[in-house]
């Protein structure tokens, strides 16, 4: 059975979007990624979007969702960036915290560096996890 990792963010428009994109990069078939928003705005901002496109990921094809949209299963982590109390109790076997600061009103390179900072937070959860 593959891995459930759930990310969180405010507006499911950027971090967990990307957050989501690299578990599925890096894990492949053994890992369900998804995320949603505390709060979402209802797209996935551009800037994340061509972020990802750099690297060869369309992000295009994401929809930014609430918490209610996701299965509600038994996640293996549950990782929140920045929602802090507004993210509602989910079921997870390990929940996780991340200081990743919001990136929506950076500049391209600012921007890549906080999704190369994310890739490497994914990166280090799935070795964990399958370790």
């Amino acid at each position: 059975m593959p891995l459930r990792l759930l990310f969180v963010c405010v507006e499911n428009s950027n971090r967990s979007q990307m957050a989501q994109a690299f578990a599925k990069i890096l894990g492949g078939e053994k890992v369900e990624a998804y995320s949603a928003g505390s709060k979402p705005s209802g797209v996935v901002n551009p800037k994340a979007i061509s972020s990802m496109k750099e690297i060869g990921y369309d992000l295009s094809v994401h929809d930014s969702k609430s918490l209610q949209e996701i299965p509600q299963v038994r996640y293996d982590a549950a990782v929140t960036m920045g929602c802090g109390d507004a993210c509602p109790s989910i079921e997870a076997g390990i929940r996780e915290d991340w200081q990743i600061p919001d990136p929506k009103h950076l500049e391209p390179a600012a921007f890549a560096e906080i999704r190369d900072l994310i890739r490497g937070q994914v990166a280090d959860l799935i070795q964990r996890l399958t370790a």
